[in-house]
Parts: structure tokens; sequence; C-alpha cells
């Protein structure tokens, strides 16, 4: 495979200039791999040639100091190569296979964690929290945290009837993939924002702060020279508060967290799928968000005891029915459980045949 013959200074460099050789060289003829424990595996290539790679866990937000070391992992074992999945796992590819058990030693030693390959859960991809993103509703990293502190050894080394993708969002916006995980934390503010009538008239654009709203609740207040709210259309969104931070979304007191489950990317098996709603709200509880980690591992386990071998959340759901799936894991069944959004005809059960 020829490399590019000509560079230009518009888009991303071309991706091939960054594989290692092992996979430039039987690109497109790898015949299958293998799995040789939670956190290993092998590609096959047809040649005959062998790839080795070592999955490891990141906190998705990592220190200049953490990559230097995962760097210098990645000199002396992988000649050079590394690369992080779309979950924030950190693989290293190793072409010699006698460096492979020196490297997970190293990996050892220093603390990484190892695993996240095949059923099992992976590593959280998430947004940015209270660290970083200006909307957001919960702290997505310290949840992040609590959560694979006490999920780490279904990572390591427990195994479930198939892999299991968790997400957290820190608002409804969603940067991260909440909507097609199998068990997902989404945070929700759930009061209209508060309008500071004179700082919108100096600080916003009237036409633009409306246009922001996707379910026009926000109209022009004349006398004011700054806009109003109608509450019924409003969906706590904050897009508002994105364009006119004088329009505040925030409220410490009532921001919190809601659980969503069922959503997948593949199309094994059966379609994508969205996720659905399971726990409507938790308070946010920081450092360690007891509640919530606790219904999370509740619904885990749940699935990992009553699901049959490479049944996805989703489709253990799909086949029990949501009556089953909220009386085996004892979720309580709320009004926010029924979908009464507008455009909804898509999403509703048309059928009248319900399961128990």
């Amino acid at each position: 495979m020829a490399l590019p013959e000509r560079q230009t200074d518009i888009g991303p460099p071309d991706y091939r200039q960054f594989l290692p050789p092992v996979i430039e060289k039987n690109y497109g003829k790898w015949s299958h791999h293998e799995i040789l424990t939670p956190g290993t595996m092998v590609h096959y290539a047809e040649s005959g040639d062998k790839l080795f790679t070592v999955r490891v866990a990141s906190p998705r937000l990592l220190a200049t100091d953490s990559i230097r070391e995962l760097c210098n992992f990645a000199e002396e074992y992988c000649d050079g190569y590394l690369r992080f999945t779309t979950r924030n796992n950190v693989e290293f590819l190793v072409s010699d296979e006698s460096k492979l058990e020196p490297l997970v030693a190293a990996l050892k030693e220093k603390g990484h964690m190892i695993g996240g390959i095949g059923p099992r859960v992976s590593n959280v991809i998430h947004t940015q929290g209270w660290v970083h993103c200006h909307s957001a509703c919960t702290d997505a990293s310290g949840l992040v945290k609590a959560i694979m502190d006490d999920l780490h050894e279904y990572f390591t080394t427990k195994a479930l009837p198939n892999k299991v993708r968790l997400a957290v969002a820190c608002c409804v916006n969603m940067c991260g993939a909440v909507h097609v995980s199998d068990i997902a934390v989404v945070a929700v503010h759930r009061k209209v924002p508060v309008i500071n009538d004179d700082a919108v008239k100096k600080a916003c654009e009237i036409p633009t702060t409306i246009a922001s709203c996707p379910t026009s609740a926000i109209r022009p207040n004349p006398k004011e020279k700054s806009v109003t709210i109608n509450e019924e259309k409003c969906m706590y969104c904050g897009n508002c508060f994105t364009v006119c931070p004088p329009i505040e979304i925030h409220n410490p007191e009532q921001d919190g967290v809601a659980i969503v489950v069922g959503g997948k990317i593949g199309s094994l098996r059966t379609d994508p799928k969205f996720s659905k709603l399971a726990i409507p709200f938790f308070y946010n509880e920081p450092p360690r968000w007891p509640k919530v980690v606790a219904a999370i591992r509740n619904i885990l386990e749940t699935y990992a005891k009553n699901a049959k071998k490479h049944e996805r959340v989703g489709e253990w759901i799909e086949r029990i029915g949501w009556e089953d799936f909220f009386k085996q894991t004892g979720i309580e069944f709320t009004f926010q459980h029924i979908d009464d959004f507008t455009f909804m005809r898509d999403t509703l059960r048309t059928s009248a045949a319900f399961k128990y």
C-alpha cells in the first residue's frame, strides 16, 4: 500500500502515515483474532504475521505526565505505537510476541488496569462535566471514577453475557454516546432558566438567543429589550445559556442525573437501538454518588444473572418486556417513563400484547 505522494495543509494528515508496519503490510488481509485474556488479544494475518493488543483503562482526562508514561511504554515495548479507542481505552500494539508479557508486567507494576476485551464492561466514555463544560449539570469525571471503582472487576476479570458499554453525559446535549450505550447516565437541569434582563440587553443577540431554543420556548420581551421563556415549552436543555450566559440554567440544588438503558450501535443480531429511561432522577451526591453507583450495579448484575449468552442489555429487555425489567430490577415505574414526546409515534408500543 503506497502512501499518498502529495501532502497538503487541508484537513488532517493521512491516517496511513501512522500505521504500525505490521498493519500497513497486512492492510485488509487479516483473517481472524483471538482473545487471550480479559485485557489481551491477538490478530492473525493471512501472511502469518501476528499483532498483539494490550488494552488499558484511562480516565480520559489525562495529565501530561500520564501521557508521557503511556508513550514511554509504547516506545519500549511497541516500537512507539499505541492507539486510543472510541471509549478512551489505551491499546498498546505489540508486534514482537516476546515483549507481550514484559509489557503486561510493567503496566501492572505502575498500577494500570488491564481488561475490557470481550464480554465485559469497557472503559466509560464521558463528557467534560464540571471540570470544563459551561452547561454541565454534574461532574462527569468524578461520577465515572466512582462507577468504575465499584465495577472494576467487570473490566478486569468477571465475564458478562455480552459486552456492556457505559457512558456519562453531563447534560442533555449528550456529547458522549449516552443514547447508544447499554447503561448510561445523563445529567439533567430541572428548572426554567433565570433571565437577567439588564445583562441580556448588553451581552446577547436577541435573534440568536431565540433561534437557539429547539422547542420555540423563547420569545422577545420588547419592554425590557430582553426575552421571556414559556415554561410549558422549556425542556431545560441550556442551549439558550450557551449563546446568552445571562440566561442562567444552573441550579445546584435541583440539578442531577438520570439513568438510561438499552442502547447499542452495532447491528449484530438486532438493529441499533436508542437508550430508554430507566430511572428518572438522582440528586448530585459528590464525590462518590452512592445511589447512582448502586443503581448501575443493580441493573448490571440483574442483566448478568438473567440474560442469555450474547444478549446485549437492550436485547434482554426487549425479550422479557419492560414490565419484567422493572420487576426484576426493583425499579419503580413513574409517570416520567411515559413517552409523551410530540413526535413519539415511531417509539410507541403499538401492540396491545403486554408481556408479564
